[in-house]
């Protein structure tokens, strides 16, 4: 399990200005979509600090275009109404494009877990659906995804100024 003196745990880490490190997901639950890495960890911190999520966790589900789409799979507070659209909103305004979930689904009850309380991100894979591909095999582009290459912004964000 050393590797080069360097036990192998599978943790992700990054290093801030100050030397210091900090854990950022594990290795095995990145999620890469249409070539851009995504931490399930930071998109849970975004759908966690919604008022009406109770717990949220992101998984990968196979794509034939991007590789993985980003899939949020929520719990809700008790009286909360299911608002994919809702949640979309507030995702848009707190992460960058390739980072925002594709799909949203409701949980009823508790998200899976361990001993330790860790989300079982397995069970929760295998429970999704990979997704259906169009008929055409076109692919669809997502402008505000593909402007991030060419360092544009979306028509939206200028109108906004």
């Amino acid at each position: 399990v050393l590797v080069n003196g360097w036990l192998k745990t599978g943790d992700m880490a990054c290093r801030d200005d100050a030397g210091f490190y900090k854990i950022v997901d594990r290795k095995k639950d990145l999620i890469i979509t249409s070539g851009f890495n995504v931490y399930p960890g930071e998109v849970e911190e975004v759908l966690n600090s919604h008022p009406d999520v109770a717990d949220a966790a992101i998984v990968g589900r196979p794509d034939p275009k991007r590789g993985e789409v980003v899939v949020a799979l929520v719990v809700l507070n008790k009286g909360v109404k299911f608002n994919p659209s809702n949640l979309e909103q507030y995702c848009r305004e707190h992460l960058a494009a390739h980072k925002r979930p594709r799909v949203f689904e409701e949980v009823e009850g508790a998200l899976p877990r361990n001993f330790l309380g860790k989300v079982l991100r397995r069970h929760l894979r295998d429970s999704i659906e990979t997704v259906p591909t169009d008929e055409t095999n076109e692919e669809v582009l997502d402008p505000e995804v593909t402007n991030q290459f060419s360092g544009m912004e979306p028509a939206e964000s200028q109108e906004e100024r």
